[in-house]
């Protein structure tokens, strides 16, 4: 059950400790990356996690820095020699320790140096639940991508991505490198087409529970759940609106498969296209004004784009016969897609306004790409070494990192916003 035959075709949050078995592998060279050094944290293993790495895991996967050794001894009270690390060819550098207190929580701090300028960039402390060191780990990440870039980080950032082992389906909402978090959702039937409330409070998804597709609306804080679109036929696709109040679907309890547009709360069920077309996958626009979706109304399934309001559709994808699974970045400069090459499935990237398209995957059997908040990495679906996994990219395809589980076929990405 995946996207690429679109065409054709319960329970509370728990820990999911199986995810830890999650490893990055990162491979590419960026055009320009700043070199930093990140030292083992002091004590780190009082942490329970391993700090130092996953920072480093985190800026490698941004494609913005490269990391180079450092030298271990650092932490956050250190006086760097600053010709030292710049005869290691160092920009910058970072160091900290971990400490365990006595009421069982885990004080991390750090400290962030300018080689170049000899300057002390600041540093921070978290005193943190031994559960939310990783998280830890990764804002200060955030922080340390924000202060030497000016950009802000996703790397505290969820993941939703949907897993298969043993015949067995799981919705998993994780951390953004594809570790640690919990399960929404486990059944022996499909689940698909995972998408994220604006808020990151809820998930809408397609479950196949009751032999057939109906839409879901879960609380991800409480793990309440109710059927928010199970019409007569098939119900799927579902994706919120910028405000969160509406989400766009597809259903075909009117004959065919069109877009409708509903309530959070199920009410206001208004149709959208009126085509004899299979119209489906819809996503809004960043400012709620259009939306973007498939529709074979033209031949071969092809990225369209109408008022959100409903209207007339212009056809938006022209480079090949077959394009699907729309993303639009969130500035709303930035369509990725996925576009059919003879048998071979590609994740591409069209700017919509000059209409230049470039494609970024170097594998053959993507899904599912969704744009990380800030709009600099892309998530995808593939398939590589005969295993399901996920793929992250810079939208210029150069720095990948595949997140690799040992334990299930990964499917069904999408990137959650920012504001955990």
């Amino acid at each position: 059950m995946n996207r690429r035959h679109l065409m054709g075709a319960a329970a509370a949050l728990c820990t999911a400790p199986a995810l830890a078995q999650f490893r990055v592998e990162i491979s590419g060279v960026g055009g320009t990356q700043l070199p930093i050094a990140i030292g083992e944290f002091r004590s780190e293993a009082s942490a329970g996690q391993p700090v130092a790495a996953i920072i480093r895991a985190d800026l490698e996967r941004s494609g913005q820095f490269r990391v180079i050794d450092a030298a271990a001894g650092l932490n956050e009270t250190s006086q760097p020699v600053w010709t030292d690390w710049r005869a290691r060819q160092a920009d910058a550098l970072a160091a900290g320790s971990a400490t365990r207190l006595a009421d069982g929580r885990v004080d991390l701090r750090y400290k962030l140096w300018d080689v170049v300028k000899g300057q002390d960039l600041g540093g921070e402390a978290h005193a943190v639940a031994p559960d939310d060191v990783r998280l830890a780990a990764h804002r200060i990440a955030d922080t340390i991508y924000q202060k030497l870039t000016g950009e802000r980080g996703v790397f505290a950032t969820r993941m939703a991505y949907v897993t298969k082992a043993g015949g067995r389906y799981s919705l998993r909402v994780t951390d953004a490198d594809g570790e640690g978090g919990q399960i929404a959702l486990g059944s022996p039937d499909p689940i698909i087409s995972p998408a994220w409330s604006p808020d990151g409070k809820e998930l809408a998804y397609v479950s196949f529970e009751t032999r057939k597709a109906v839409v879901w609306l879960q609380s991800l804080a409480t793990g309440q759940r109710r059927a928010l679109a199970d019409f007569r036929g098939s119900n799927s696709a579902p994706s919120f609106s910028p405000d969160g109040q509406s989400l766009v679907m597809t259903l075909s309890r009117e004959g065919g498969s069109q877009l409708f547009l509903i309530r959070r709360d199920g009410s206001g069920l208004r149709r959208l296209t009126q085509s004899s077309a299979i119209d489906t996958e819809a996503v809004f626009s960043p400012d709620g004004q259009q939306i973007f979706f498939v529709s074979d109304r033209g031949g071969g399934p092809q990225v369209y784009r109408m008022p959100a309001a409903g209207g007339a559709a212009e056809r938006v994808s022209f480079s090949g016969s077959y394009n699907i699974s729309p993303a639009i970045s969130p500035d709303g400069k930035t369509l990725a897609f996925v576009t059919r090459q003879g048998g071979a499935f590609k994740v591409c990237v069209q700017d919509l306004g000059s209409g230049a398209v470039q494609q970024i995957s170097d594998t053959s059997e993507d899904e599912s790409p969704s744009f990380a908040p800030n709009g600099r990495l892309l998530v995808y679906a593939t398939r590589v070494g005969g295993r399901d996994v996920l793929m992250t990219s810079t939208l210029d395809g150069r720095i990948k990192a595949k997140l690799v589980s040992t334990t299930a076929d990964v499917r069904e990405p999408t990137w959650g916003p920012f504001g955990r």
